[in-house]
């Protein structure tokens, strides 16, 4: 592989990392009290171009866990009118993590990545609740780093000057129907949009790939 083709991969791009983009939704804000009620993970690719892009998409609404606190103000929020219905499809925490988390280190595998690392906007949220549910769990192959994560709030911040989800995405030109939002697959997807659209911007401006800055020689005598 040329040095132009290396540089061009996720390996490459984010110092190994294999960048995931996961939304939850939730019956709280307590990530070990509170249930988690839904999880979206989708996962990134580069083309031979070093354009990211999304990969694959998987989906899962979540039976709250024995115990878990569930706040009305929370499925008001985020619609969920009854999180023990079985038209729901919910499954338990343990069986929706074990699917993504068997996709991620497939395609963390196959990019030539060491580690995940978790996209989402306002990330601490998102990561805090993942993690939660991976102890709870008990599963010991959890692919994520765990505490570093790559928020896109800020990098839309950054990018475009906005922080929220919906303004961030107007700004970037991804079409975005607030009507969908707060689902978790509905967000994840437009987050994943709006983080490859960042990278991408990134490069096309010039930022990537890197170019070392030019230093004369100077001679340092004592």
């Amino acid at each position: 592989m040329s040095q132009d083709n290396e540089l061009n991969t996720l390996k490459s791009r984010f110092r190994g990392y294999f960048p995931v983009v996961i939304d939850v939704e939730t019956a709280g804000f307590n990530a070990n009290t509170d249930a988690l009620l839904e999880i979206c993970a989708v996962t990134l690719q580069m083309d031979e171009d070093g354009w990211l892009k999304p990969a694959t998409t998987l989906h899962f609404h979540i039976t709250p866990f024995e115990g878990a606190i569930i706040h009305k103000e929370a499925l008001e929020f985020n619609g969920i009118r009854d999180p023990f219905s079985p038209l729901r499809g919910a499954v338990s925490e343990e069986t929706a993590l074990k699917e993504i988390y068997k996709q991620i280190r497939k395609e963390q595998k196959a990019a030539g990545c060491s580690r995940a690392i978790m996209v989402a906007h306002n990330a601490n949220f998102d990561h805090s609740f993942t993690m939660a549910a991976s102890e709870r769990a008990k599963l010991k192959r959890n692919p994520f780093h765990p505490f570093a994560t790559f928020d896109t709030a800020a990098l839309s911040g950054l990018a475009f000057g906005q922080t929220v989800l919906a303004k961030a995405c107007a700004t970037a030109g991804i079409p975005f129907d607030n009507k969908e939002a707060h689902s978790a697959l509905y967000d994840t997807e437009r987050t994943a949009e709006l983080f490859c659209e960042i990278v991408n911007k990134w490069k096309k401006l010039g930022g990537w790939p890197v170019v070392a800055p030019q230093t004369d020689d100077v001679e340092i005598t004592e």
